[in-house]
């Protein structure tokens, strides 16, 4: 079956000479959420907003520039050709650079899950291998990734029959625990309430199930919508067709790749031990790194939101 929507991103997952196509989609169906546009009650029209300037009036958008206000109405103006030029070039690579233990990433540093899927019959083989790969070391593949002009902090991880991608924190952007709890009380505790807590807890312990939970919220506006629908009229949803890529000769040999990899780290090696015996006699000689660059690929587009659809139960 194949999935609903269009990818949010395009790309390969590299894993040193292994390169992996993949399409990305959102874990999150916001489609089950209900969203409003204002409407001019008394015509029924849909509420538009123009882009006006004081003392100006309405602007075209060839006339609008992307501002930073460094003090207060003071700003520095930037160009699209400006921020093209801060583009880099894995835009569409995502290059696992470390391998962590699942268990030492603290879960409050992940972010959104994405699905990822092989694109195309030639990226099935490297696929399984490096999800099978990941969930025998039990590690998680971290890189970076750059969807919708923002770079991430990307995990790959293995989930159920496949893999996904979750977007991680950086560091800069986690407040610190410490400025939250470093005032709470340490007094000593009753040990006699603890034992009932951890009773309470036990008695009800089991596997999480989220079907078990319901947004209260969302099913009542649920049934306000198709009340609305029944009396005055129904929705009708656009249908779009998903664009397909072919990565063809780009994807070398799976077994090539690792071969090559594992080659180039043994030699790598052995070039190290070398020079280390030889370093009495001369200098070891300077290495020059050759940075190759990837053109970046067209951003694919965001899906259309769809109407009235069920919330979650």
């Amino acid at each position: 079956m194949p999935p609903p929507a269009r990818p949010v991103w395009t790309g390969q997952i590299r894993l040193a000479l292994v390169a992996l196509p993949v399409k990305l989609y959102s874990a999150l169906d916001a489609r089950e959420k209900i969203s409003f546009n204002q409407i001019h009650e008394p015509t029924k029209q849909r509420i538009r907003y123009e882009k006006v300037a004081p003392g100006v009036g309405p602007v075209d958008k060839d006339e609008i520039v992307k501002g930073y206000e460094y003090q207060k109405g003071r700003y520095v103006l930037f160009s699209d050709e400006e921020f093209d030029a801060l583009k880099v070039d894995s835009k569409k690579t995502l290059d696992m650079v470390q391998f962590a233990p699942a268990d030492t990433i603290d879960p409050i540093y992940f972010d959104k899950p994405y699905y990822a899927l092989p694109d195309g019959k030639m990226a099935d083989e490297p696929y399984r291998v490096v999800r099978e790969a990941l969930r025998k070391t039990k590690t998680v593949g971290l890189g970076q990734i750059t969807m919708r002009g923002r770079s991430y902090i990307a995990a790959v991880k293995p989930y159920d029959d496949g893999l996904i991608v979750e977007t991680v924190h950086y560091a800069e952007e986690m407040r610190s625990a410490k400025a939250f709890f470093d005032e709470l009380p340490n007094g000593k505790l009753d040990a006699d309430l603890v034992d009932l807590a951890e009773e309470l807890i036990n008695r009800k312990k089991a596997k999480f199930d989220p079907n078990r939970f319901e947004d209260e919220y969302a099913a009542a506006l649920e049934r306000l919508v198709k009340k609305k629908i029944e009396r005055h009229g129904e929705i009708v949803l656009e249908d779009q067709e998903e664009p397909s890529h072919d990565y063809g000769d780009n994807v070398i040999s799976l077994v090539d790749a690792l071969k090559k990899s594992l080659s180039a780290k043994s030699a790598a090696a052995n070039g190290k031990r070398k020079a280390a015996g030889d370093e009495a006699e001369a200098p070891p000689k300077r290495m020059r790194a050759v940075a190759e660059k990837r053109k970046p690929a067209p951003r694919a587009k965001a899906p259309a939101k769809a109407l009235a659809k069920r919330a979650k139960k």
